[in-house]
């Protein structure tokens, strides 16, 4: 799997370029600059307003008291799709504005959630139906006879 990602790293930039090569010849390379710029700023405020949305679904989802699962993997993938807008590239661009479709996450997140198993955690090392120790339930007090303790200096 390492290996796969390592080799998609290094094989994306020679796409791009080739991308960025059979584009221009196509259509000029004016045309080509002014499609990867227009792309950029369609992200942009693409982005914006799905982040915004996003954003407002979690706070709802907070104040409502649910934890906001699919909120924070939307959230996850318009800050890869803002990683990918600032590639230039051609493929980077598309990727990134496939993310920026509330469908396609929607599809990502009913196909990854089948496969994610939620654990509980606690705060504490003490499993909720253990018995409470009788210890911890407050201040108690002791009661000593006179030669069971002693005072010693500080």
């Amino acid at each position: 799997m390492a290996r796969l990602i390592a080799l998609s790293l290094l094989a994306l930039p020679l796409v791009e370029i080739a991308l960025f090569i059979v584009v221009g010849r196509a259509i000029g390379v004016l045309p080509t600059l002014a499609l990867i710029v227009l792309a950029a700023i369609a992200g942009g405020l693409l982005l914006r307003q799905q982040g915004l949305g996003v954003v407002a679904r979690m706070r709802n989802s907070v104040n409502a008291g649910a934890i906001p699962g699919r909120e924070m993997f939307e959230a996850m993938l318009i800050g890869l799709a803002a990683l990918l807008l600032l590639l230039p590239g051609f493929l980077s661009d598309i990727a990134a504005l496939a993310l920026l479709v509330p469908a396609v996450r929607h599809w990502l997140f009913a196909s990854l959630a089948g496969r994610v198993r939620v654990v509980e955690t606690t705060t504490s090392y003490r499993h909720r139906t253990e018995p409470a120790d009788p210890r911890l339930e407050g201040p108690q007090s002791l009661d000593l006879d006179a030669d069971q303790w002693r005072n010693d200096p500080p």
